[in-house]
């Protein structure tokens, strides 16, 4: 669907060949899910699409044109399919050869991966990402706190793992601190203490932990943003990945060790859960 409200044939091309976003990467993305017919977290979404706008000096989205398309593309998902699905808005800068940006929104069925996360954990490895948690600050053209379009190294960090065995990653600093995954945020626990890595460090503010963190302060968690070292997650009482899709990914192997079970495991997930259902909601009128 694009930003006119046209339904597309999912089937028929739609981007031109020199479109940055193929070309380049040149663009930004958020990924949102749906269900129960309503897609979770809009406004802590269209924030974040907002910032990672100003940092590639994108043209700042029209939001009521983009709160518009969500609710048209929920309601051609809903019309066909009661399951949860993922809705990805995307803004490139265009055509290379000129013109405005393009914008545009897609809507499908969860990957496969995603009910085997949830429900029996995540095995991770943690790889080196090569840069010092001071990068992104002496560094803003490197975009690291954006969301955008050039996912080739988390893909590739993806495949390395899957080569090694694992499901996922956890990359680390220069200095082995902990910094996020391909596509997630890591969060530890400590007794009733839900600790993640500052987004000073570089990472992406990630929109489920935020919202999570809304939640459980309300049920008596402290909840707080500070240095994680990987002896952290080998020590912690339960090490989570977290994102808007696959949602409260318990990792239950680390660099092959085994992690066990936290206490907290059932109430973390219902969390999480609430949290992508409530915070950030809003009623989206086609």
């Amino acid at each position: 669907m694009t930003l006119d409200g046209q339904v597309h044939d999912p089937d028929t091309p739609l981007l031109c060949a020199d479109d940055l976003a193929a070309v380049r990467g040149d663009g930004i993305f958020e990924t949102i899910l749906v269900r129960g017919g309503s897609p979770c977290g809009v406004e802590l979404h269209l924030a974040r699409l907002t910032a990672s706008a100003r940092a590639l000096e994108l043209p700042v989205p029209d939001l009521d044109v983009w709160r518009l398309v969500v609710g048209l593309a929920v309601d051609e998902w809903v019309r066909t399919s009661q399951e949860e699905g993922v809705l990805r808005l995307v803004l490139s800068r265009g055509r290379e050869s000129g013109g405005g940006p393009t914008g545009y929104a897609t809507v499908g069925p969860l990957h496969e991966r995603v009910a085997k996360a949830r429900s029996e954990g995540v095995a991770a490895i943690t790889l080196a990402r090569g840069f010092s948690v001071d990068f992104a600050a002496t560094a803003p053209w490197q975009l690291l706190g954006a969301k955008t379009l050039s996912y080739a190294t988390n893909m590739a960090a993806l495949r390395h793992a899957a080569r090694a065995g694992a499901d996922d990653v956890v990359y680390t600093s220069s200095e082995g601190r902990v910094l996020e995954g391909p596509r997630s945020t890591v969060m530890i626990a400590r007794g009733k203490t839900l600790i993640t890595p500052p987004v000073e460090h570089g990472i992406l503010a990630g929109t489920t932990v935020d919202a999570l963190f809304q939640v459980a302060a309300d049920k008596g968690y402290t909840c707080v943003r500070e240095d994680v070292f990987p002896a952290d997650l080998i020590a912690a009482d339960g090490v989570w990945l977290i994102s808007s899709v696959t949602l409260a990914a318990r990792v239950v192997t680390l660099n092959g060790v085994v992690l066990g079970v936290p206490e907290i495991a059932d109430d973390v997930r219902d969390m999480v859960d609430l949290a992508v259902e409530t915070v950030g909601a809003e009623v989206v009128d086609a």
